[in-house]
Formats: structure tokens, sequence, C-alpha cells
């Protein structure tokens, strides 16, 4: 997943490359926006998500997302601003945005915003998930593999779902529990060790390849086989 951080403010910028990356994001900075807009029109870049400061020097950041939604009406926009008025609130999502947050801001709020807005971007209009010779479908919660049906628990599933959305990135512990869970990670619960050893009892089939790898030190993926 790529991020484009169009901010001006080099401390504000350092801290959420670092956090990001942390957490398997790929980041890309603008310092204005006329960087910013070159970026999105260049067709050599692509992003998954743009977050987005108002009060930029030179192109405002207003400007650069109704140029924005004028091309694109899909790419997810968060407002990372210290403007806290209402009537700014109200013109940035009418603008296209689809959330704002302000200045200061808690990252790990942050963070789960921009999870949302990247579950409700992703959302397909197909009914189902397929990585290799694994299948879910997204009406019944039910995988399937090999042809055999594989009846899933709902963390279970919610969890299949997240690798199943990323294949062959390594998710985090910590990223596995915010997203399944929906709360912060504590180094002392292995709740997410439980449930992958759940999950793989019933994906592993004999004969079959092994689904769900360990990435020692980093957590977990889901190969395609």
């Amino acid at each position: 997943m790529r991020i484009l951080i169009v901010e001006d403010d080099t401390g504000i910028v350092s801290f959420l490359v670092k956090g990001l990356r942390a957490e398997g994001y790929a980041t890309v900075v603008a310092p204005d926006g006329t960087d910013a807009l070159r970026l999105l029109a260049s067709g050599t870049e692509s992003f998954d998500l743009v977050l987005l400061d108002l009060g930029l020097p030179g192109t405002s950041g207003d400007d650069v997302l109704s140029a924005l939604r004028q091309r694109d009406t899909a790419l997810p926009v968060i407002i990372l601003t210290a403007r806290a008025e209402l009537a700014d609130k109200i013109q940035g999502l009418e603008l296209g945005a689809n959330d704002y947050v302000t200045k200061p801001f808690s990252f790990a709020e942050l963070l789960a915003r921009i999870r949302a807005a990247l579950r409700s971007a992703a959302q397909s209009s197909s009914s189902e998930l397929v990585v290799g010779d694994l299948r879910l479908d997204l009406m019944t919660k039910i995988a399937w593999r090999g042809g055999r049906r594989i009846d899933l628990a709902p963390r279970e599933w919610a969890m299949l779902e997240l690798f199943m959305r990323h294949p062959t990135h390594v998710l985090s512990r910590a990223r596995i529990l915010n997203e399944v869970w929906e709360y912060g990670f504590d180094p002392g619960n292995n709740v997410v060790d439980v449930y992958v050893s759940y999950l793989r009892k019933k994906l592993n089939i004999v004969g079959l390849e092994p689904l769900i790898q360990t990435v020692r030190g980093a957590g977990y993926r889901l190969i395609a086989p």
C-alpha cells in the first residue's frame, strides 16, 4: 500500500513516515500542492491513499483536492490539518475528502482512520476472494480449498479475509490485532498466534501446500500456491 503525504511541516512528515513504514505502508512525500498535483497526475506514480494538509505553500490543499476529484473520484483522501472550524470541515468533505483529522492528532486514531478508508476503497463488486487454490465467499463467510468446504468462526474468517486481501504481504501481529479485533496491541497478548494456529489447522489439507507462513520477528503472510 502506497500513501502520498502532502505536508510541508518536516517534523510531522518525519513522524508520519516513521509510523506508517513501521506498519508496512510505503510512503511518498510532497512538500507542497504543486508537487502533489504533479505526482497525482503522473502516469508512473500510483497511490492507495492521500494524507492532505490544507495550509500548503503555493497551491492550497483545497485546490489539490478539487483538481484530484476532477480526475479521480475513488482515491481515498484524508485531510490532516490544523483547521478545526466546522466550516472548514464541511468544505473539505464537500470537496470530496473521505475523512477529516485535525492537528494535533493521535497516530493510533489516524492509523485506524487510514485502515477504515482503505477497507472501504477495497470493497469489490465480487462476492468472493480467490488466492491460488483458496476461495472465500464474502457473503456466506465460508472458505473452499481443493473442493473441500471450510467452515470458519467469525474471527477466523475476518483474519482470513485480511490475509487474502493482502496476499504475500507480511502482516505484523499488531496490524492483525488492530484490524481483526480493533484494539491496541499488547505485546503480552498471544491471541493472534492462537487464531493463526486455528486457521492453519483448517486450511492445511494433506497433499496441499501450507498457506500461512511465519516470518520470524515480523509476523505472518499468506502465500499464493
